[in-house]
């Protein structure tokens, strides 16, 4: 795959922010509300796979299969992905979520190195019990074949293996919320976190 020329997203140095938690441990709901009040670019890494997959393209193919295995999807790929997504929303963003991705420390050093550095990681912690059974209850209306919990326990397993290094290594940027309160607690803490960047930019 053809590396994407990210030049124009280092210059314009704009806020990039990463996301990460487990599954379940809501990232997403996170997002939605930084979207809403600061407007930044909300890209999910596995909304960006499942469009790719359901383009039917060559590459959605191979993707399709190694996430229909429950592994990864090669690093290369998903950087590919994110360059092309964030460089086309870049005249309209005032900031990118990087949701659920880097998902290993590999990742993240190439993102830095490839796309732009990240200002800060929030993380939200989550016990996996916890993860476990707010996903359980998501399946009941997703419809997502991995919302079992064979499934989730393997891919709870995978996350941690791959994200604990991901906190040790860009430890001085990570910033911890717990993410068993209220979505709204979640993100108050959030937006002080968001508020400290901005102000320095």
């Amino acid at each position: 795959m053809p590396p994407v020329d990210t030049t124009a997203l280092k210059e314009a140095k704009l806020p990039v922010i990463w996301i990460l938690g487990g599954p379940g441990s809501g990232k997403g709901t996170l997002c939605e509300k930084i979207v809403a009040k600061y407007g930044f670019t909300h890209v999910s890494t596995g909304d960006l796979l499942r469009d790719e997959v359901q383009s039917g393209s060559d590459r959605g193919k191979e993707a399709a299969q190694i996430m229909k295995e429950g592994g990864l999807v090669p690093t290369e790929f998903v950087l590919t992905l994110l360059a092309e997504k964030l460089l086309k929303e870049l005249p309209s963003s005032k900031g990118f979520l990087i949701d659920g991705y880097p998902r290993e420390k590999a990742q993240g050093e190439l993102f830095e190195k490839n796309i732009a550095p990240a200002d800060v990681i929030v993380y939200l912690e989550a016990d996996d019990k916890i993860m476990i059974e707010r996903l359980l209850g998501r399946a009941k209306t997703s419809g997502r074949s991995d919302d079992n919990e064979e499934t989730i326990k393997k891919r709870l397993d995978t996350f941690h293996a791959n994200n604990d290094p991901i906190i040790e290594t860009f430890a001085s940027k990570t910033k911890k919320i717990n993410a068993i309160q209220t979505p709204e607690a979640v993100f108050a803490e959030a937006e002080k976190i968001i508020d400290e960047i901005l102000s320095t930019k």
